[in-house]
């Protein structure tokens, strides 16, 4: 990812917060639906050596937090979930494959999909129809994602010591109810707020 310019990067924020894409010119603002799902990689530092004592690089860690601070604090608050990948060792590439399959994710997601297109019905937002909780918003996100007194005593707790914004409080109700909606729960509860925040980082420099 921060081998993009950064202009480039920066323009993803307007449709990653709106789901809607806005082109001005001069006479003219054209708007045009731009609603997507952005899975984004990077290494850690720019050689992509910095967790390998055997191969660090002499600059760390200003190396890494020169590559890092690419990404700006707005659109890496605007990512739900980071997921720190570790090196594969050979040992890694012998182990038995996961006990939960592919198949039974999938059709874990297929139930929690179809909850939330229950949910949803006949809600609608900005003249379109919503389908899942990232299009949910406002006093419709409190309603169907507030969670139990221990998981919003958690969340309070957390956005003080991790100095959460607006968005990173609303994004992680929204990730929160996502989870209980895989577990099958009626509502939001303490461990699923507890994950939904394991998935937040601070952006780089924070």
């Amino acid at each position: 990812m921060p081998e993009f310019a950064r202009a480039t990067l920066e323009a993803l924020r307007q449709p990653m917060e709106t789901g809607r894409a806005v082109v001005a010119r001069a006479n003219a603002h054209l708007t045009y639906p731009a609603r997507f799902q952005l899975v984004a990689a990077m290494n850690p530092c720019r050689c992509g050596w910095l967790d390998d004592a055997s191969q660090a690089c002499s600059r760390v860690p200003r190396c890494a937090q020169d590559y890092q601070a690419k990404i700006s604090g707005p659109l890496f608050d605007r990512i739900d979930l980071h997921v720190d990948v570790p090196a594969v060792s050979p040992a890694d590439l012998s182990l038995p494959p996961p006990a939960e399959g592919s198949a039974a994710v999938a059709a874990r997601v297929a139930a929690a999909r179809a909850a939330q297109a229950e949910r949803y019905a006949g809600e609608e937002a900005h003249g379109r129809a919503l389908r899942t909780n990232a299009d949910a918003d406002g006093a419709l996100l409190e309603r169907v994602a507030a969670p139990d007194e221990a998981g919003r005593a958690l969340l309070t707790q957390a956005a003080e010591k991790m100095r959460l914004t607006a968005r990173g409080w609303h994004r992680t109700l929204r990730v929160a109810r996502t989870l209980a909606d895989l577990d099958g729960a009626d509502g939001v509860r303490r461990l699923h707020v507890a994950e939904a925040l394991s998935w937040r980082r601070l952006a780089p420099g924070r």
